[in-house]
């Protein structure tokens, strides 16, 4: 099963048994099933992000609710506009209605976040995320990061090397711990394990000074993380990096904000990770509102 959907259904289910439990005891006793019209409205603007998870949620609780998305994942919305119209009985929906909000408001808030990094950096470098996502919630944050035109990093521990300071205190130097890293792709352990080519592993290393810089190019690492870095010293990195291996890939992470992300993205590195776009966005606001 696709991750991603796998990752959709285990969370709504989840959700639901967590808020709904063994039934609304409200809508319940308060309400006489009837049909009922219904529309989600944004109370802000931004981005649109969670639709997959919104209409698993209405399908769980009453496969007889009709959902009809009027905005799509990606697209912008603004304050007051209807993004959902729902056609259903008033039990289920009111019911269904909280946690399919909070799918929509959280994920459309890490869009929205997302799109306002990629919008300062006018195409200068590629935003991306990080690992630094709510337990469980990956594929769907990561999901909404690329609904809101930014970049996935790795997914997951399993699908790059990212060879980081501890990792380098404790191989001894960047040569060495590349030197291990290309071993192991090469060995068929690797293979076996991971079920994939060491080809089509990319080797990340995270960079602090020159000499790591010199080291990590020299020993043919594919990519280069420049992290917690000034402006100068990031300048003096790009520079030395784009003379010594052109091709090389640079990331710039730590401390990036939407007021230096341009700065950043001026000094020529192809990529800035953001972890704030899944471990800081502030959600988006919607509403259900009963139409008739």
């Amino acid at each position: 099963m696709d991750l991603l959907y796998e990752s959709i259904g285990n969370l709504v289910k989840a959700a639901l048994a967590e808020d709904v439990g063994p039934g609304d005891v409200t809508s319940l006793a308060c309400l006489e099933p009837k049909p009922l019209k219904a529309a989600i409205v944004a109370k802000s603007e931004g981005i649109l992000s969670g639709l997959k998870p919104l209409l698993l949620v209405f399908e769980i609780v009453d496969s007889a609710n009709v959902v009809r998305p009027l905005v799509r994942d990606g697209e912008p919305f603004i304050k007051g506009q209807t993004v959902v119209e729902i056609d259903g009985f008033n039990q289920t929906i009111l019911t269904a209605e909280r946690t399919a909000l909070n799918f929509l408001a959280h994920l459309s808030g890490i869009a929205t976040l997302t799109g306002r990094f990629v919008e300062k950096v006018a195409g200068a470098a590629r935003v991306i995320d990080t690992r630094k996502t709510t337990p469980g919630w990956r594929h769907l944050e990561k999901m909404a990061v690329v609904h809101g035109g930014g970049e996935n990093h790795r997914l997951g521990l399993y699908d790059m090397v990212l060879i980081k300071d501890n990792h380098i205190a404790s191989a001894g130097s960047v040569s060495e711990a590349v030197r291990l890293t290309k071993e192991f792709l090469a060995s068929a352990d690797f293979r076996l394990q991971f079920g994939a080519r060491a080809e089509d592993i990319e080797i990340e290393v995270e960079i602090t000074y020159q000499e790591q810089l010199t080291q990590a190019i020299e020993s043919g690492a594919h990519r280069l993380l420049l992290d917690n870095q000034t402006l100068d010293s990031l300048k003096e990195l790009v520079s030395i990096a784009r003379k010594l291996n052109p091709a090389v890939k640079l990331e710039a992470s730590g401390n990036v904000s939407l007021e230096t992300v341009a700065d950043i993205a001026r000094t020529g590195v192809d990529y800035i990770s953001i972890g704030a776009l899944t471990h800081s966005a502030p959600a988006c606001d919607f509403s259900l509102q009963v139409v008739e």
